[in-house]
């Protein structure tokens, strides 16, 4: 009886719902389907979404019905938090409510189940996209980001998403941006953060630093602008020195695969070797050169240095300095990223030579674009016979191949390139013979012997490049002497005056108080980028140059980039009003750590690198006791437009949430979202097909009528066996999180209640209520009212269910005959053979199919099939 319920309520909903190819039960479900099934009785009450939505969203409101609870030590707590949303002037579009949903049906359900939830919303307001929307609209960015807020916010709550809205904060409030400098503050304290000279793509028309992917051939990729790779004090964050915490911490994280693996490979850690090369007539100077091939030393025939590394001039002889430094001027426009994607090595002699740890002999120094200063040591002992790169260099440039590994079995191909697995020691002396894991040991212990060099873990990960030479952003709370000219009276001057020469003392960084925080922007008509890498506020003169004790000091003009406001927000939502501390002991012990954080991972390897980094920071000084921030991690798969592209505004294909609501529903929007198919796949957005969600809410409103109507009906056998079948299919999805099962669930279950006319039975509607509200929670809600219950149902305890009644007595099977299916039958789950037979034998085509036959075979496999043979 459950299949046939099954096929009938898929094959009225799938002539509404295409689902995606993500949902591959489709086909199989639509397969079963048959034009002979008698319909569900048609609706005959229109469900008033409008009326009821925004009259229980002011009932949520006036009650702050999800305001979080103190803590009772006796109950356990659900941490439910959503990535930081950054309120964007264009609003939401409806791929963004899906993570935002799918939290919250997580955060009603275990309220239901009698847990403590936390679940708060806030922004992530600072930062580039905010200052260039102001700059286009020429407005202040304080301003553009409120009326942003404020139109994020009214599209939230219009959803009926269940925030406490007391907790919501933004990286731009100023008591927020009190708490992010404090943390800096942390951070330089403990030798975290700190100056550096970093090259970094510059350009002055944008007025900016660029990221490596916004270069390409030397030009901005936003304006095709020139770009200068040079050298800028740059504050610098020490992540590196939690590297091997950072890889370590995400044992026993319930995170997806692909997003560990991507926070490894980002880590990048690896085991290898050291190996110094002196330079030839120099030898107070060495290069460094880092190798996981240890065992292919003796194959060296050259050495390569990037373009910027310290010793390239050092080691370039007179006859080819014009021709490195011009090599050097000319890949000094291109970002990291355009040299190791470009298929084409380049590169240049340098005259210098570098002499082998091993044997003394020679080796030619050369500069190439493909070595990068950032990566590494910013040198390369190229082995072109096992590398690659390095035999494409030397094919290209005529350099030597030195064969010293051979594979443990046949030849190698020497024509066809270099030979890159492991094998066996070849022409490398002592180390002859032994195969590479024992070669790659024995010339690090021998290295490390001769004091050239020995094993070495290193990480592909960087120090954090912590400056933005941009106004909006919290400003970095450290300042410098600023010292005058020998002779000069120092309190008759002013460095705020453009005639008085100074000098600002980079060298001596001083944090400010941390009683004097926060550290405000200064308010400026003019927040333009300029040419000056010091960035705009170094126009600020009112606000940069300031005296205390008589002496003159300048205010940091960098601000922090936008990672800094999100890599904390989740331990403020759990002491927001905190004027005294970033978060009380106890709000960390109660609520840390987030036990479901949901957002999507496209842009999730920094952000949770970063808050990690700072989270494992703030954990060693004491200030929780939780070494990892975030348990369960969840994606949400992309919803894209109804073209199978990303939703974008050039493409034309943003569809409005707004729109949808007016039109359909909040709930049919939300209960649409996590009906499309697993909740991590990449789904296409059809408008259409929301109509089909709207078709069950208006089943579901009219039982809950028709139960009221009907008075006290007892409930049936079936109906009950099928109620608590739905209540445990339910619960088992909704903590897997598999929300378009348990909806499917539901509407099985809303069909059949439909099909009973005016005998719908209270108890069952009841039921639906509650499971159905925390995907339509103004639906349950006004069922749950019209059923005659006062209080909101958004605490009442979640439904359970009998396990003895979720066992079927009765299956309905196939019955054959010559293999051929002629019919089914009902029977008890344990029926023998017999009693199965008798029971096909009554069946009209089965009976027209053995009559006049001798049946010489019965095959019969309980709870599956009855084939009869017979002729």
């Amino acid at each position: 009886m459950f299949r046939g319920l099954l096929t009938m309520i898929i094959f009225r909903v799938a002539t509404s719902f295409r689902p995606s190819s993500t949902i591959k039960r489709s086909r199989p479900f639509l397969k079963l389907c048959s034009a002979t099934e008698p319909a569900p009785v048609t609706t005959s009450t229109q469900y008033p979404f409008a009326e009821v939505e925004s009259k229980w969203q002011s009932y949520w409101d006036e009650n702050q019905t999800f305001l979080t609870p103190e803590r009772n030590s006796e109950k356990e707590k659900k941490y439910v938090l959503d990535m930081f949303p950054y309120p964007s002037g264009a609003g939401l579009h409806v791929g963004h409510p899906e993570g935002y949903t799918a939290s919250d049906v997580m955060a009603r359900y275990w309220r239901m189940k009698g847990y403590d939830v936390l679940h708060p919303i806030g922004w992530d307001s600072f930062g580039l996209p905010a200052e260039q929307f102001a700059i286009q609209t020429g407005a202040q960015p304080a301003d553009t980001t409120t009326k942003n807020i404020a139109n994020f916010k009214r599209q939230l709550k219009m959803l009926g998403f269940s925030y406490d809205w007391n907790r919501e904060i933004a990286t731009t409030d100023i008591d927020y941006v009190k708490w992010t400098q404090w943390i800096f503050l942390q951070l330089f304290k403990k030798g975290l953060a700190l100056q550096s000279s970093v090259s970094v793509n510059w350009c002055p028309a944008l007025g900016t630093v660029l990221a490596n992917e916004e270069v390409i051939n030397g030009l901005s990729e936003r304006g095709d602008h020139p770009v200068q790779r040079l050298p800028l004090r740059q504050w610098v964050l020490k992540i590196t020195e939690y590297a091997d915490r950072l890889e370590a911490g995400l044992d026993g994280l319930q995170w997806p695969s692909g997003t560990m693996t991507a926070q490894q490979q980002w880590i990048g850690k690896s085991e290898g070797c050291q190996i110094d090369f002196a330079v030839d007539g120099a030898n107070d100077k060495i290069i460094t050169v880092f190798t996981t091939r240890a065992d292919t030393v003796m194959g060296v025939t050259y050495v390569t240095l990037a373009p910027e590394h310290e010793l390239v001039l050092d080691v370039t002889s007179d006859e080819q300095r014009e021709c490195v430094e011009n090599y050097v001027k000319e890949t000094s426009s291109r970002s990291d990223l355009d040299r190791t994607s470009s298929k084409e090595k380049t590169g240049v002699f340098t005259g210098g030579y570098a002499l082998h740890p091993f044997t003394g002999e020679k080796v030619p120094i050369w500069v190439g674009d493909y070595v990068l200063g950032s990566y590494g040591t910013g040198a390369v002992m190229a082995v072109p016979a096992h590398d690659d790169r390095d035999f494409e260099f030397a094919q290209k440039f005529g350099l030597d191949v030195k064969w010293v590994v051979e594979p443990v079995k046949g030849e190698h191909d020497k024509d066809s390139g270099a030979f890159t697995e492991p094998g066996v020691s070849v022409n490398s002396g002592d180390f002859d013979g032994l195969k590479t894991a024992k070669a790659k040991k024995s010339v690090a212990y021998t290295l490390k012997e001769m004091g050239k060099g020995g094993p070495q873990i290193t990480y592909k990960l960087r120090d954090w490049v912590f400056s933005r030479q941009r106004y909006w952003g919290e400003p970095i709370p450290i300042y410098f002497p600023v010292d005058f000219p020998d002779g000069a009276d120092p309190e008759s001057q002013d460095p705020r005056n453009d005639d008085c020469k100074h000098t600002i003392n980079f060298d001596e960084p001083i944090p400010v108080d941390e009683a004097d925080l926060p550290l405000k922007l200064p308010e400026m008509e003019n927040f333009q980028p300029g040419d000056d890498p010091a960035g705009c506020l170094a126009r600020a003169r009112d606000w940069r140059y300031f005296q205390k004790d008589g002496k003159w000091f300048a205010r940091e003009t960098n601000t922090m980039p936008q990672w800094a406001g999100s890599c904390w927000y989740y331990f403020r939502f759990t002491d927001p009003k905190n004027s005294e501390y970033a978060f009380s002991p106890k709000a960390d012990e109660d609520w840390m750590p987030v036990d479901l954080y949901v957002g999507g991972a496209e842009h999730a390897v920094l952000h949770l690198l970063y808050a990690r980094f700072w989270h494992q920071v703030l954990y060693d000084a004491g200030f929780t006791k939780h070494p990892e921030p975030f348990q369960k991690l969840v994606h949400q798969g992309m919803i894209l437009g109804a073209d199978g592209e990303k939703m974008s505004k050039s493409r034309g294909n943003v569809v409005n949430p707004d729109d949808i609501v007016t039109e359909q529903g909040a709930d049919a929007l939300r209960m649409y979202e996590m009906f499309m198919g697993p909740l991590e796949a990449v789904k296409p957005w059809q408008t259409s097909q929301v109509a089909g969600i709207v078709r069950f809410q208006n089943r579901v409103y009219n039982v809950v009528q028709a139960a009221i109507a009907g008075g006290e009906t007892e409930i049936d056998d079936e109906t009950e066996r099928l109620l608590h079948k739905t209540m445990k299919k339910v619960t088992e999805d909704i903590e897997s999180m598999a929300f378009n099962t348990a909806i499917s669930s539901m509407m099985v279950l809303t069909n059949h209640l439909q099909s009973l006319k005016d005998k719908v039975p209270k108890e069952a509607v009841e039921k639906l209520a509650l499971m159905i509200s925390p995907f339509a929670p103004h639906l349950g809600e006004e069922c749950w009212s019209l059923l005659g219950n006062a209080k909101s149902l958004a605490y009442e305890p979640w439904v359970e269910y009998d396990e003895a009644l979720c066992v079927d007595t009765f299956i309905t099977m196939g019955v054959q005959v010559n293999g051929k299916t002629r019919g089914d039958i009902q029977i008890a789950v344990d029926a023998d053979e017999d009693t199965a037979l008798a029971e096909a034998l009554e069946q009209s085509r089965v009976k027209a199919q053995v009559e006049g036959k001798d049946i010489k075979k019965i095959i019969y496999v309980p709870g599956r099939i009855l084939n009869i043979i017979a002729k």
